[in-house]
């Protein structure tokens, strides 16, 4: 029992001794490793998690990040193909692949981004000289949803101008540019974007203009639009209705008519029944709906109008 304890700790002072010393190093998942020899590489980099042993104070462990990083480049006042001057500020994401190849050719994070800033940068303004402003700003035509020209009250026809190219696809095109050279850096470039764009103050002015002259435009040409759908809608009911009191006007006379017959029809048969009672009646209904108390008609009283009023006096 006493030679496992004193074997323990001699184990232990060793271990002890080896940290100090240096021998003993750790990788932990989110780092790889070059060993340097007097400033020399020795091998390939360890990406491997675990505890390493190395010779101490003769050879140097080199820590590098496996993980995505970041990078911010600084604000750059570019000119666009149609000589707009613009300030473009863009990031990117990218990781170490290869780290003894990045120890060899830039050595440290810090200058990484020095090729960053210069590779980014450079592509970025390659790309944007050679495209319109219209192009960085939008991505899709969706403004104009597939026409061509747009109708305004006071200024005529105008084209609005059609996105070929839109800002996705230039980033995209910026970051295949820039991945063509990093990989001699040992990094791989991973994304590229564009985080804003800022005019400078003699085209923002101009900028804002066009901007809310293509969104007026764009309502005028959704406010004809309307317009025309409801008189379209419009002219469809007034044929509706029109066609529905055609056919109840139809539907009207022909009940009046056949009302009229059947009125026609009973009154010839009280007639024939008794012809007196039949003048009789028609001849009170003429008096109701030709006397008021206003009217005043003077007739000889021996016409055939008053006979009946004639019989009562006497």
């Amino acid at each position: 029992m006493k030679n496992i304890i004193t074997a323990v700790i001699v184990i232990a002072v060793l271990i002890a001794a080896l940290g100090i010393t240096g021998a003993l190093y750790t990788i932990d998942e989110t780092q790889q490793v070059v060993i340097t020899q007097f400033g020399r590489p020795m091998g390939d980099a360890i990406t491997k998690a675990g505890l390493r042993f190395k010779i101490p104070i003769i050879q140097i462990a080199n820590y590098f990040e496996k993980r995505v990083l970041e990078w911010d480049g600084d604000p750059n006042q570019v000119p666009t193909k149609d000589k707009k001057y613009i300030v473009v500020d863009t990031t990117a994401r990218w990781r170490i692949k290869d780290a003894l190849k990045f120890l060899e050719s830039v050595g440290t994070e810090i200058g990484a981004h020095a090729r960053l800033d210069d590779i980014v940068d450079s592509a970025t303004r390659d790309y944007i000289t050679n495209h319109n402003l219209v192009e960085l700003v939008r991505n899709t035509n969706r403004i104009i949803e597939q026409k061509e020209k747009v109708t305004d009250v006071s200024k005529g026809t105008e084209e609005l101008e059609i996105i070929k190219i839109g800002r996705e696809k230039i980033t995209r095109g910026v970051l295949k540019e820039a991945s063509k050279i990093m990989p001699q850096y040992g990094i791989e470039l991973i994304d590229v974007r564009i985080k804003r764009i800022n005019y400078v103050s003699e085209v923002q002015k101009k900028v804002f203009e066009r901007m809310i002259s293509e969104r007026k435009r764009a309502a005028e040409q959704y406010r004809s639009e309307g317009q025309g759908k409801k008189a379209e809608i419009e002219g469809q009911m007034e044929k509706e209705l029109f066609q529905i009191q055609s056919e109840a006007y139809k539907v009207a006379e022909e009940k009046k008519g056949k009302a009229d017959a059947e009125a026609i029809k009973i009154y010839a048969q009280a007639y024939n029944n008794d012809p007196e009672f039949y003048s009789f009646t028609k001849t009170l209904e003429t008096y109701k709906n030709t006397f008021d108390k206003d009217t005043t008609i003077i007739l000889t009283s021996d016409g055939e109008y008053f006979k009946y009023m004639n019989k009562v006096t006497e």
